[in-house]
C-alpha cells in the first residue's frame, strides 16, 4: 500500500475551498443555560434526532446545524451548547461559550430555551440579560410545560424583560406549532436549498484523539468544532456544507469510534453510534490515523466499519509534521499500513497536517474522485471483454475434474458497484479468484478507494441446484 498519484490527492493552488455560508437560510439559533431542553427541541423543529439528548448537563458542545421548513417557510436552526450555566465547568466551557457567540453572530432570531418546571434561576437572568442587547428578534420559550398547569405557569419569565413567553413541551411536541409561527413570522421569506445537491457526503471518522476535530476546522478555515486534547470532545455528528472548487460536499464531523466493548453507556454509546450512522450515510469515509502513534487495532476496527457501509475510503494520515520529522518514520508508517490494512490496500492514502494545514485540501480532492469513482458504470461488452482477457492470463481452478468457466459477467449496482458472474459452477469458485478479478476490475476501470461486491450465479439454476452465493 502506497500513497496514491498526486493527481488524485492534490488539489491545484487555485481551487477555491470554503464553508458554504450557515445563513444562506434565515437561521433560528436555540440558546439557554445547560439542561433545559435545547437539543430536544432542536431535534423536533428539524423533525428528526439529530443531536444527541441526555439529562447530564453539557452533552451538546459544537454548534449543530440543520435545515427546516413551517408552512412554507424554509429557515436553518443552531443548536447549541449550554451558556453561562454554573453547571457547566470543566475544559470545555469556554469553548462551549465561544461557539455560542458565533452562532449569535449568525442568527435571524433566537430562541431562549427556559425551564418552566424549574423556574427562572440566575443563570437565565443572565442570559436574557446578554439578548437584551441582541440585534435579532428574541423568543422566550418556556419548555417541560407538560400539561396545562405547567404552562400557566410560563408567566413567571416576562421578569427576563423579553417579551411574552411561549409554553412548549418539546418532548411531547405540545404547542411547537405556536413557538414556530412566531418565530418564523419574523424571519424573512426564503427559497429552500437544494440539500440534496451535493458531489459528495464524507464522514470524518477514527479513533478518539486522532485529530477529526481539528482537520474539519482546518478544512473550514473556521474553528467551527472544539478541540481538546480530552478524547471524546466530539459527541454530536455535525454536518457542515463545503464548496471545493464549486463542488459542495456535505462534511460530517463525528465522535471517536472504539470497539463495542470498551464504549461506555450515555453519552459515548449515543454519539459512537451516530458515528456509524454517518458512515452508513457517506458516500466516502475518511479514516483518520494519527501517523505519530502509528496504526492500532482501533484504527482497523474503524476501517472495517466503513468497508462494511459499503463506503468509498480515504486513509488520512494525520501529524505529518511530526512524523517528516523523524527520518524514514513515513516510510515506517506506509509499510505498517501495507501489512495490516491489506483489506482495504485500494484505498487512497493522504498524508496531512490538521494542525497546519498542510495538504489538508488534498483530503476532499480524493474523496471527490472516489465518490465519482463510486458511481460510474462499466459497459457490458468492455466488463466482457477484461473477464475473457482475465480467464485466458488466469484461468480458474478445475472442480471434480472439470473446467471452471465464467461465460459472462454484468455491473448489477452502484454506489457501491457490484459485478454479478454467471458461473458453471459458482460455489466451487475459490475467494481468491473473486479477488483477483475484483483487482482486474479496478486496475482496468479506475475504482481507485471504493470496495468493489461480487455475485456468483449459476447460469442454469432451474437445471442445478447451485443456486448462487455472493461475496462482500
Amino acid at each position: 500500500m502506497t500513497t496514491v498519484s498526486d493527481d488524485i490527492t492534490s488539489s491545484p493552488p487555485h481551487v477555491d475551498v470554503r464553508a458554504v455560508p450557515g445563513n444562506v437560510l434565515p437561521t433560528v439559533a436555540i440558546v439557554g443555560r445547560p439542561n433545559v431542553g435545547k437539543s430536544t427541541l432542536f431535534n423536533r423543529l428539524v423533525k428528526r434526532r439529530q443531536a444527541i439528548v441526555r439529562g447530564e448537563p453539557g452533552t451538546t458542545r459544537d454548534r449543530n446545524y440543520a435545515t427546516t421548513e413551517w408552512r412554507g417557510q424554509h429557515f436553518s436552526v443552531i443548536d447549541t451548547g449550554g451558556l453561562l450555566g454554573e453547571q457547566l465547568t470543566g475544559p470545555f466551557a469556554d469553548s462551549v461559550a465561544e461557539q455560542v457567540e458565533q452562532a449569535l453572530l449568525e442568527a435571524d432570531a433566537i430562541v431562549l430555551v427556559v425551564d418552566v418546571q424549574v423556574g427562572p434561576l440566575p443563570a437565565d437572568e443572565d442570559v436574557a440579560a446578554l439578548l437584551r442587547e441582541a440585534r435579532q428578534p428574541v423568543t422566550v420559550c418556556a419548555n417541560k410545560a407538560d400539561n396545562d398547569a405547567l404552562a400557566a405557569e410560563s408567566a413567571q419569565f416576562f421578569g427576563l424583560g423579553l417579551g411574552e413567553p411561549v409554553a412548549i413541551s418539546a418532548h411531547h411536541g405540545r404547542w411547537i406549532d405556536d413557538l414556530l409561527d412566531k418565530v418564523t413570522s419574523e424571519l424573512a421569506v426564503a427559497e429552500p436549498l437544494e440539500t440534496e445537491d451535493v458531489e459528495c457526503r464524507l464522514a470524518i471518522v477514527g479513533r478518539p484523539n486522532v485529530g477529526k476535530s481539528s482537520l474539519v476546522n482546518a478544512l473550514l478555515r473556521d474553528e467551527r468544532m472544539i478541540v481538546s486534547e480530552v478524547p471524546g470532545t466530539t459527541r454530536d455528528a455535525v454536518d457542515t456544507l463545503l464548496s471545493f472548487g464549486g463542488q459542495r460536499v456535505s462534511l460530517v464531523d463525528t465522535a471517536g469510534i472504539r470497539r463495542r466493548g470498551r464504549v461506555e453507556p450515555g453519552i459515548e454509546r449515543a454519539s459512537v453510534r451516530r458515528a456509524g450512522a454517518a458512515v452508513k450515510r457517506a458516500d466516502v469515509s475518511a479514516v483518520v490515523i494519527d501517523a505519530n502513534e502509528g496504526v492500532t487495532s482501533q484504527d482497523l476496527h474503524v476501517l472495517g466499519m466503513a468497508l462494511d457501509d459499503g463506503a468509498g475510503i480515504v486513509i488520512v494520515m494525520n501529524k505529518s509534521d511530526l512524523v517528516d520529522a523523524e527520518d524514514g518514520m513515513r516510510n515506517s508508517r506506509e509499510r505498517q499500513l501495507a501489512g495490516r490494512a491489506r483489506f482495504v490496500n485500494w484505498a487512497p492514502i493522504i498524508w496531512v497536517s490538521a494542525l497546519t494545514g498542510d495538504a489538508v485540501d488534498s483530503v476532499v480532492g480524493a474523496a471527490l474522485h472516489v465518490a465519482e469513482a463510486r458511481r460510474q458504470k462499466v459497459p457490458t461488452p468492455r466488463l466482457n471483454a477484461m473477464l475473457r482477457q482475465a480467464q485466458v492470463e488466469r484461468p480458474p481452478a478445475t472442480y471434480r475434474g472439470k473446467r471452471i468457466r465464467f461465460y459472462y459477467g454484468v455491473q448489477t449496482e452502484e454506489a457501491p458497484p457490484a459485478f454479478t458472474f454467471f458461473v458453471n459452477y459458482p460455489d466451487a469458485v475459490h475467494f481468491s479468484y473473486e479477488r483477483f478479478l475484483m483487482g482486474r476490475i479496478r486496475r482496468a476501470f479506475g475504482f481507485e478507494g471504493t470496495p468493489l461486491r461480487c455475485v456468483l450465479r449459476g447460469r442454469e439454476p432451474s437445471e442445478r441446484d447451485d443456486g448462487g452465493r455472493r461475496r462482500g
